[in-house]
């Protein structure tokens, strides 16, 4: 299973369910009274489960490092997803955002969600072979998309599963209750942050490249290849820093996310 730093964590899910979360309904939320938020990372999710359900959130995660910054929003332990250490039926509510898209099995997974819930099972997930990107230079969405390409690639997960993942839910013996869509943007504008400064750095050093080399070199991208796209990825950089300097640059990336609810039979 990928790793995953709090700070990356942070900013990826930063302003998740800011503007609706009209997409989490048919978690009937308002009823519950017991919660396990499953993969809960630094408890993004599990701050608003607790928020909008008034219930016992329990965050669980197999990285302790990513635990110790959820244990500030409630209870956590450390746990697999596919070996979670509750009693059958222990929560009435079972969820994980973003999860399954990095699990070998997500269905095994899925499972054992509803062997520890008594009545529903959620996935929020994405399909991240549908992202976005929008921006005032022209070269990057275009070399974001190839980008995406190379490295889902390489990727042996399904990271686009988002969607499909009523097949999940109906593998591991669910029935599905509803698909909702929920389009997360991220916008990076002025005035900058620093986050939005380092991410610009590392475009033009091509260090985020070089954190995927080895997967996009897993897939079908040659060296050849790999070392172009890096290339024009740093003058793309370049272009970006430029606009900043300016406060003329501005992106937004949308991901798309689906929400399934399913039951327990």
């Amino acid at each position: 299973m990928r790793e995953f730093s709090a700070d990356y964590l942070e900013t990826t899910r930063e302003g998740m369910w800011a503007d609706s979360r009209e997409a989490l309904t048919d978690l009937d939320l308002a009823t519950r009274e017991r919660v396990l938020d499953v993969g809960c990372g630094t408890g993004e999710l599990t701050r608003v489960l607790a928020a909008e359900s008034g219930a016992e959130v329990v965050g669980a995660d197999a990285d302790p490092r990513l635990l110790a910054a959820a244990s500030e929003v409630g209870p956590v332990v450390r746990a697999d997803a596919t070996r979670l250490p509750f009693r059958a039926d222990a929560f009435d509510l079972v969820v994980c955002q973003a999860l399954l898209i990095n699990l070998p099995d997500p269905a095994e997974a899925v499972a054992e969600f509803a062997r520890v819930s008594s009545d529903l099972v959620a996935a929020v997930e994405p399909d991240n072979g549908a992202v976005t990107v929008d921006s005032t230079v022209d070269a990057e969405p275009p070399l974001a998309r190839r980008a995406r390409e190379r490295f889902l690639d390489g990727v042996e997960t399904d990271v686009t599963l988002g969607a499909g993942a009523r097949g999940v839910f109906e593998a591991a013996g669910l029935e599905v209750v509803s698909t909702r869509r929920y389009d997360h943007e991220r916008v990076v504008a002025p005035p900058y942050s620093e986050a939005a400064v380092e991410a610009a750095r590392r475009k033009v050093t091509g260090e985020g490249l070089a954190d995927d080399r080895e997967t996009i070199l897993s897939g079908d991208t040659s060296e050849g290849e790999y070392d172009d796209l890096r290339s024009a990825w740093r003058a793309m950089g370049r272009d970006v820093v430029d606009q900043m300097g300016e406060e003329a640059y501005v992106r937004t990336e949308t991901v798309p996310f689906f929400v399934t609810v399913g039951r327990v039979k």
